[in-house]
């Protein structure tokens, strides 16, 4: 187990943050991998799908994702506090219901399939193909929630490592699949979504069988296994808020991802290539961001004001030089990105993607901030404020996507264009409710 409590700042994020961003980095190659497989070998139309496929796939775990996330938020005070028979009941209570959920939410997706593709605006010829990779990939909820909820409840510990070497195995095992059914057993597009169901099963029950065998101190006793309010409470406002703001910024772009399909299947094939290019470029930040978070969460557990303080610091350095870093190299590389997904000949598709990834690239400081912003008031109890940081942030983007979008001198650059804005105006309040509240709480002492 890793206590944060206790050593160097910088040196305990860094270590506990670098196996997050690396698990979280290849956890990103289980749908690159079905793109640069489909976009090289089955053609742009599928590629589409499978774009917009994966925009409903993260909104949809985002969800269950925001649930996990929560719970190890409580379970990270809990075991700064030294309360370790409240964590391992709520590792039973939290386990039970977001597993319930997740069950729910896997029927409820099944049922109502044709409506959410009406809702998204796919086109007539890219439905077929959508609607058969989602009918496969959606039986990987399961394992995403099995996968996501032990591992979070690793990093609440501390621990980082495990939850990598289980994701490394399965990224591995994704690839090689993706290949073998899709070029040898030539499954096409089913083939690329079995491959990546069975490596997300390998991932989410090898660490459930690992936790049990090598962590029987987070295993809730028969004593455990009761449902107490004022715990419950705790789990909930932590839970149900993370996944808000987890699910609200999904959807937001979800709501974009539909504006998208609007304009056709080249914007789409773009998107999907540019947008995976752009996950990878801030992923790190955003495990950074939730690892600055269990950091917090343990020292506000047990108390260490001063030592949170000084971490923001840290971890606001450390963040703006790897954003800007990132900024430059996908600048400057937009178009040899693209062509890593999109064959060259396909030039309408790079022009788009690399369009998106200039306006984007040049802007991963905002995000970076936001991420951290995040991570705080999680780990600080005020979820209520991350939530209302992803409104403001989703809602600026989605108002000035279709806004600026239906000018025709502006066109698709006005979506791309409203991401950064919103990144910004939400820094600006979540920077400045903090510096409100500093102030207040030190004219109170």
């Amino acid at each position: 187990m890793g206590d944060l409590t206790n050593g160097s700042i910088t040196r305990n994020l860094l270590l506990f943050a670098l196996p997050l961003m690396l698990g979280n980095l290849l956890q990103q190659m289980y749908n690159v991998a079905d793109t640069w497989v489909v976009g090289r070998f089955l053609g742009s139309d599928v590629l589409a799908a499978v774009g917009s496929s994966y925009t409903l796939m993260v909104f949809l775990t985002s969800m269950i994702l925001g649930l996990c996330m929560g719970s190890g938020a409580a379970i990270s005070m809990q075991y700064g506090g030294g309360e370790y028979d409240r964590m391992r009941q709520s590792v039973f209570m939290s386990f039970t219901l977001i597993g319930g959920i997740a069950i729910v939410l896997n029927i409820l997706v099944y049922i109502g399939m044709d409506v959410i593709l009406w809702i998204l605006r796919v086109p007539d010829d890219i439905k077929p193909p959508m609607k058969q990779y989602l009918g496969i990939i959606f039986m990987g909820m399961i394992a995403t929630f099995l996968y996501n909820y032990f591992a979070n409840l690793l990093r609440a510990i501390g621990n980082s490592i495990i939850p990598l070497v289980f994701l490394a195995v399965s990224a591995i095992l994704n690839v090689v699949l993706d290949l073998v059914c899709v070029l040898i057993f030539q499954w096409g597009i089913s083939g690329a979504a079995i491959a990546t169901v069975f490596a997300q099963f390998v991932s989410g029950i090898g660490i459930l069988i690992y936790i049990l065998r090598k962590f029987p101190q987070l295993i809730p006793k028969k004593d455990d296994m009761h449902w107490d309010k004022v715990n419950l409470s705790k789990i909930l406002n932590l839970s149900f808020m993370t996944s808000l703001q987890q699910s609200i910024m999904n959807f937001g772009i979800l709501m974009v991802q539909g504006l998208i399909n609007s304009f056709g299947a080249v914007v789409m094939a773009a998107f999907a290539a540019a947008v995976k290019i752009d996950s990878f470029a801030y992923m790190p930040v955003q495990d950074f961001g939730n690892a600055f978070s269990t950091y917090v969460a343990q020292n506000y557990g047990a108390g260490k004001v001063e030592r949170i303080k000084k971490g923001i610091r840290s971890a606001v350095f450390i963040s703006a030089v790897f954003c800007i870093m990132i900024s430059g190299l996908v600048y400057r590389f937009a178009k040899p990105l693209m062509q890593i997904f999109i064959d060259s000949t396909e030039t309408d598709i790079i022009i788009a993607g690399v369009q998106y990834l200039r306006i984007e690239g040049a802007c991963y400081l905002g995000i970076g901030i936001l991420f951290l912003l995040y991570g705080y008031y999680r780990a600080v109890n005020r979820p209520g404020m991350s939530v209302i940081l992803t409104i403001a942030s989703l809602g600026t983007r989605v108002f000035l996507a279709y806004l600026l979008s239906a000018i025709p001198s502006i066109g698709v650059i006005g979506i791309w264009a409203s991401v950064p804005i919103g990144w910004a105006f939400a820094d600006i309040i979540g920077i400045g409710y903090y510096v409100v509240r500093s102030r207040r709480d030190t004219n109170c002492q």
